[in-house]
């Protein structure tokens, strides 16, 4: 399957949702409470995602991408400026994802290529991502292209409220991109 990447648009918000919630259930079955996983929705991701597509895309440094393959959106990334006080100076890597059947085809590849393009463009020599403690198939994705812990870890309570709410434990990883 040959992968393109690109920008996403405000039309692609279903799209970026299904992603998400598919691969959250497959990547983090048994590390994130089963009840979370099952209460994700991909209407109302939709939705929340649409609605807030304007203020998520107001700093011109940042935005998301979508990977499409065969005329389908199969994963999607976004990144920007650093959310973390400790980096200011840092883009961010906020979230990739590839949906669970398109794992190992070179989609977070090309994503995670193309977003670390997009934020030397913006200005940005260090990034960083944060990786869920026990997710050891993303820690090697990482590895793999020179993405390495620092020693940060965090207690992420934002992600996950509601009825079952739960707090994610993460580490950190940075890598210099030029």
């Amino acid at each position: 399957m040959t992968v393109t990447v690109r920008p996403a648009t405000i039309v692609d918000a279903r799209a970026i949702a299904t992603v998400r919630v598919r691969s959250w259930r497959a990547a983090y079955e048994g590390l994130i409470d089963q009840a979370v996983l099952d209460h994700m929705d991909i209407d109302r991701e939709a939705a929340r995602r649409a609605e807030l597509w304007e203020e998520y895309h107001a700093d011109p440094r940042g935005g998301d991408l979508v990977a499409e393959g065969e005329g389908a959106v199969v994963g999607w990334a976004a990144y920007g400026r650093s959310l973390d006080d400790d980096l200011p100076a840092n883009g961010q890597l906020y979230a990739i994802y590839a949906l669970p059947e398109e794992w190992s085809s070179g989609i977070g590849h090309a994503l995670l290529t193309d977003a670390e393009r997009r934020l030397i463009e913006a200005g940005f020599d260090l990034a960083h991502l944060w990786v869920l403690d026990g997710n050891t198939r993303a820690a090697s994705f990482y590895e793999r292209h020179g993405w390495r812990e620092d020693g940060a870890e965090k207690d992420d309570d934002r992600l996950i409220g509601g009825a079952n709410p739960q707090t994610l434990h993460e580490r950190r990883r940075v890598n210099r991109l030029r």
